[in-house]
């Protein structure tokens, strides 16, 4: 049995299937940025719940599942994607959609930290929409 291909310094890291795509592994890091900060989220609600600064427990429990099980859902598709399945591509693509629909609502909202907070995710959700949608990616994913 041959023994695998080291990883080229041009593809990234070598996967069953091949190499894996620049872009994928760029979408993997804003997938990751992403869910990284649905954790930190949910950190910061959970410290208000246990400091007394929420006047709804229930709200705030419910907020801290919801911003968790988003950042598994992200993680599990995108570690889907990364072996080369399609199904992860769906979420991963909806998610960017609903990002990138609340980003442009915060570039209404008038603060400069919100305007600033808009854009970055809609940037985010941008390149990663359309990093999905690069061929490579979708070769990746297409068995």
């Amino acid at each position: 049995m041959p023994a695998p291909a080291a990883p080229s310094p041009d593809t990234g890291p070598v996967h069953p299937r091949g190499p894996v795509p620049r872009m994928l592994v760029a979408v993997l890091g804003i997938v990751g940025l992403e869910a990284l900060a649905m954790i930190v989220f949910a950190g910061a609600v959970l410290v208000e719940l246990v400091g007394g600064g929420s006047t709804s427990l229930g709200v705030s429990v419910f907020i801290v599942l919801f911003f968790l099980g988003l950042a598994w859902l992200l993680l599990g598709c995108g570690l889907a994607v990364r072996r080369g399945r399609r199904r992860g591509r769906t979420p991963l693509a909806g998610w960017q959609v609903f990002q990138g629909i609340i980003g442009l609502s915060l570039l209404t909202a008038g603060t400069s930290a919100a305007v600033v907070g808009g854009l970055a995710l809609v940037l985010l959700a941008a390149v990663a929409l359309c990093g999905l949608m690069t061929r490579s990616v979708v070769e990746h994913t297409a068995a």
